[in-house]
This record gives structure tokens, sequence and C-alpha cells, in this order.
């Protein structure tokens, strides 16, 4: 319940009463209460992959910019690894679409085991993922992360009868060493 109270004064100013209105505002606030979950969910829909969950291309450029803007504070640098499944489309087109996607889906798992908290992956679109590694103090560091990718990746994967052995290829670009510009 919401209530008011206003004072009811006489013409010299003395109080003689009081007004009180009160109102149910429960559908205003259950209201208010799916609003605010429609809101967070249209907030994940903009900037999460709907399949994996991971960050989209939208927010993984927002990460990046902000990766970017501390490392120019910090001095350090900022590693960015592109990885593309080897030979994905092959079992998308054999197997199957939803094969496919319960790959991508395991993929993202193993990807999300490999980053630490100030890390981001990101699901680009297809089999496109990428990593923002932050607070990179030497190159070798970005070296050793994807490594321990790909061993991740070679674990094989079962997915109904099908027991599958995925690679992947990885491009890694160090900033500002390679580039200063983001693109």
């Amino acid at each position: 319940f919401e209530l008011e109270i206003s004072p009811l004064k006489n013409q010299d100013g003395t109080l003689y009463g009081v007004i009180e209105v009160a109102r149910d505002i429960t559908d205003r606030l259950r209201i208010e209460e799916e609003l605010r979950t429609s809101q967070s969910h249209l907030y994940r829909l903009a900037h999460h992959d709907t399949l994996t969950g991971l960050p989209n291309r939208l927010l993984f450029r927002d990460r990046l910019n902000l990766a970017v803007s501390k490392a120019k504070r910090s001095g350090n640098s900022v590693a960015l690894l592109f990885l593309d499944l080897d030979k994905f489309k092959t079992i998308n087109d054999t197997l199957g679409h939803d094969v496919g996607d319960e790959l991508l889906v395991e993929v993202a798992s193993r990807l999300q085991g490999q980053c630490r908290q100030s890390d981001t992956v990101a699901r680009l679109g297809g089999d496109e993922f990428v990593f923002i590694l932050e607070d990179i103090s030497k190159p070798e560091d970005a070296s050793v992360v994807a490594r321990k990718i790909m061993l991740a990746l070679t674990q094989p994967v079962r997915i109904k009868e099908h027991a599958l052995t995925i690679s992947t290829s990885i491009c890694i670009a160090l900033y500002p060493n390679d580039s200063a510009d983001i693109e």
C-alpha cells in the first residue's frame, strides 16, 4: 500500500485534522518487476550469443575498448586470440546442425574453462570465437594460453552417438605491438 497524508488546517493555520489517501500498489509493483525482468532479458539478448551464452560481437567490442583503455593507462598489453574450429562446416553438413550446435556449446564451455576472471571469451558467429587477454606482460603469455586452449579442445567430444575430435586454428594479435587500432 502507498499512503499519502496531508495536513488539514483552518484559516489561522491550526491543524485540526489530516487527509489520508491509501492506494493498493500491488499491480504497479508487479508491472515494475516485469519491466525490470524484461529489460534484463533484452540486455542479455542484445549482448550475448543465444546458443552459447557467451558475449557476442557487440559486447566483445565494448570489452575490447575497455581492455585497450586500461592497457593505455597501465602500460601493459592486450592479447587477442581469434579461434576458428577446423572442419566445423563438415561436421555441420554431415551430422546436422543440431550436432553442430551442441558442439559449439561444448566448445564454449571448454573455452570458458581457459579464461581468467579478467579475460573475455566471445562468440563472433558460426564457429568463430575470440579471447581478450588483459594485462599481458610479455607476448609468450598469449601463446601459453593458446596452447592450453588447443589442448582443451583436443579431448574428444561425445554428442549423441558421435565421438568427435576437433582442433582449432588460432591467430594472436597484441596491442599495442601489432596495432594501436582496434579494427
